[in-house]
């Protein structure tokens, strides 16, 4: 049976957060937020947001050896500078876009300094809002260039591509896990990867098991981020909250095809205490994990296999939902 993945948690959630009415939590430095990881049951690592969270590369690297934790990934922002807001990676300026790429090539850096394995990118401002608001086939052909000139340096540390459907523009360019993964074929460089939000995935009216199955069949990584949502935005909230038996299933198909990367908590504890609301995401995660490992996953796959879902229901009301007569 495959152990449990190492958690992880973003950086950015640590300290103080906003959105468009309210501010959240205190302001920490990286330091405190690295010794609050240190104090959260079950966390094991973080991401951190390259460059604004995380300093110069040396004193980072003491501090994650200091706290004795695992980086999961440096996560290079390309969209909070003013000349992103209308697009980065995409920008109809080849001044712009070569400064987007740049940064990656610098988050790479960053990450190899530090020890980190891989880079992963979410390019929020790159989209649109309106019809005929730009020429898709041309941004595609933008986000090749710029992704595939950023991915071939370093190969050591791979990119990663994170997907949403939107935010901050109305639709993002790489808004579906199938749409990533077309990228990255177009691209063609065996060392990079799609980063799986199953938030991202929720509310973007996808499976997020079902992304991960066509990932696997690919010959890329993923990654993995974990949350929850109503399925219509982005919440960030606690894994299981809302979408218990598809986080399940999510959960079944990475145990599947022996994922052991980090599972990085994307939650937001805006209203919750910070340490209660990480420590729900990896108990959660690994009260389900153990429970498949009891579970007769063979009998469990032929019943999926044989495609009658009234006895793989009764099999989940049993054996997985627990619930008796």
């Amino acid at each position: 049976m495959p152990d449990i993945p190492p958690c992880a948690v973003i950086t950015s959630f640590l300290s103080r957060t906003k959105d468009r009415f309210h501010e959240y939590n205190e302001d920490r430095t990286l330091e405190e937020r690295l010794a609050l990881v240190k104090d959260i049951e079950g966390m094991a690592g973080v991401e951190a947001v390259y460059p604004y969270e995380v300093g110069d590369a040396k004193t980072f690297k003491a501090l994650i050896e200091k706290y004795g934790l695992g980086i999961a990934a440096i996560n290079v922002n390309v969209k909070a500078e003013p000349e992103f807001r209308n697009g980065g990676l995409t920008s109809r300026d080849p001044g712009v876009r070569a400064r987007a790429v740049q940064l990656i090539k610098d988050a790479k850096d960053f990450a190899r300094a530090t020890g980190a394995d891989k880079v992963t990118c979410c390019p929020l401002g790159d989209g649109y809002e309106f019809n005929f608001h730009c020429d898709y086939a041309r941004m595609w052909d933008y986000l090749v260039e710029t992704f595939g000139e950023a991915g071939s340096y370093l190969p050591e540390i791979p990119l990663f591509v994170e997907y949403k459907p939107s935010e901050t523009r109305g639709r993002c360019f790489v808004d579906t896990g199938a749409k990533a993964l077309c990228l990255l074929k177009d691209i063609g460089l065996a060392d990079m990867g799609v980063t799986v939000d199953y938030g991202h995935s929720t509310y973007g009216n996808e499976n997020p098991a079902e992304v991960v199955s066509l990932l696997e069949k690919s010959p890329f990584r993923y990654y993995i981020h974990i949350n929850d949502n109503d399925g219509r935005w982005d919440w960030d909230y606690m894994v299981g909250t809302h979408h218990f038996l598809g986080y399940v299933e999510f959960l079944y198909y990475l145990r599947k095809y022996n994922y052991t990367d980090y599972l990085t908590s994307d939650t937001s504890p805006t209203r919750w205490d910070i340490k209660g609301t990480f420590e729900a995401n990896t108990r959660m995660t690994k009260k389900i994990w153990r429970a498949l490992d009891a579970l007769d996953t063979d009998a469990f796959a032929a019943l999926i296999a044989a495609g009658d879902f009234l006895a793989t229901w009764k099999f989940i009301e049993t054996h997985i939902l627990k619930l008796e007569d």
